[in-house]
């Protein structure tokens, strides 16, 4: 009776030691197929693996999008590699009768949250089934707001009353708008969602969003009124408080100017809103005589006034970039002591090229006066008040 039992125990030994030994070979055969995994990805990383990017916006570069694959792949070799084990410690314990009750025991802790892992999912099919279905409705109520968006903004459907340039930032609100309709919506249908703990953590959330956001959701807002005011759009040369620049960019935060050096000014979206804005290029429309531009100068009341006039009339006719029509009309613009002042008025659609039409328009005031034989140059007249008292005081 005791050699049958020795030699059941050599049997039961035997069968141990041969699963501990192909669970062995067969972590041996997954780290290699790993390895080999690995070593072919790396090989092709230089030209097969590109980097990720959503919508243009670059989220991880080829390297960092290569050591995520290599984290992932170390992760899945160690986690199948402790599944094997835990598998096979149970096994090994269901072939002698004093740890059979142990093998039970580990086989129970890990198949019951599995079993109520399923009875749950299987719980909660109806539900994850209503949550496809809205999200498969709102995925294409989207797409036709964004096909009607694209219509709009390229002229082909025309809505009167509403501009072209409000097609987008429309759809954008009428998306996020969408979104969170969608999430009330589903909400009450999450696994989870009539839990205290997860009531808690979404009123969590929602304290943190309104504490941390209230000067976000301000700009936001106010990048909402200024689109549908139209001051200006991306393009135009605007002034804004002290700064003159071209609009590169409008966000719903910020907006953002290049003036003529190449340096970008950032205004939050509320600054804007704030402050006065001169839009140079409304000026220059279709139907617009255009932006006028002016030049002053000072000549002494020897000189004709209608001689300055002719003057600057031809210097600004010879002036390049500037409307024949409406055509340039002088003005005198005040007398003072010594001079009187004069006022040069040209028109221009080429807003982007300002600064050389002043600059071309003194160069030709300045020939022009010279051609004429008339001094540009105007007498000042100042009273040395302090010597004026010192002298009343000494007599």
């Amino acid at each position: 009776m005791e050699g049958m039992e020795l030699l059941g125990l050599m049997e039961r030994l035997g069968i141990a030691l041969a699963v501990v030994a192909g669970q062995a070979l067969l972590v041996r055969l997954i780290w290699f197929i790993f390895k080999k995994i690995s070593a072919r990805v790396k090989a092709g990383a230089g030209h097969k693996i590109k980097p990720f990017t959503i919508r243009n916006l670059r989220i991880l570069t080829t390297k960092q999008f290569e050591e995520v694959i290599f984290f992932f792949l170390k992760a899945a070799k160690y986690f199948i590699t402790a599944v094997l084990f835990f598998i096979t410690v149970p096994i090994i314990f269901t072939l002698f009768p004093a740890t059979e009750q142990i093998a039970a025991n580990i086989f129970a802790h890990i198949l019951d949250p599995l079993k109520n892992l399923a009875r749950g999912a299987v719980g909660h099919v109806p539900n994850i089934i209503t949550i496809i279905i809205i999200l498969i409705i709102t995925k294409y109520v989207i797409k036709g707001l964004k096909f009607f968006a694209a219509q709009i903004a390229s002229e082909r459907l025309k809505l009167p009353g509403f501009y072209p340039d409000w097609a987008w930032p429309t759809f954008n609100i009428l998306r996020v708008l969408l979104y969170a309709f969608t999430v009330a919506v589903v909400y009450p249908y999450l696994p989870g969602s009539d839990s205290r703990v997860f009531q808690g953590v979404s009123v969590f959330v929602g304290i943190i969003f309104s504490l941390g956001s209230s000067s976000a959701i301000g700009n936001l807002v106010a990048g909402l009124v200024i689109t549908y005011m139209r001051p200006f759009k991306t393009g135009d040369r605007i002034q804004i408080k002290d700064f003159t620049g071209f609009v590169v960019e409008k966000s719903p935060f910020v907006t953002r100017l290049r003036n003529i050096r190449n340096e970008y000014i950032t205004f939050p979206n509320l600054t804007v809103l704030g402050s006065e804005i001169i839009n140079y290029n409304t000026s220059s429309e279709d139907g617009e005589a255009g932006l006028i531009l002016h030049a002053s100068i000072t000549v002494r009341y020897d000189v004709p006034w209608r001689d300055v006039y002719d003057v600057l009339i031809r210097a600004a006719a010879k002036t390049h970039h500037i409307e024949a029509a409406p055509k340039p009309f002088a003005l005198q613009t005040s007398l003072d002591s010594s001079c009187a002042s004069y006022e040069i008025n040209v028109y221009t659609k080429e807003v982007e090229k300002i600064r050389l039409i002043y600059s071309l328009l003194y160069q030709n005031i300045q020939d022009e006066f010279r051609h004429a034989g008339i001094s540009m140059v105007c007498p000042q007249y100042e009273a040395d008040v302090t010597k004026d008292i010192s002298a009343g005081r000494g007599s």
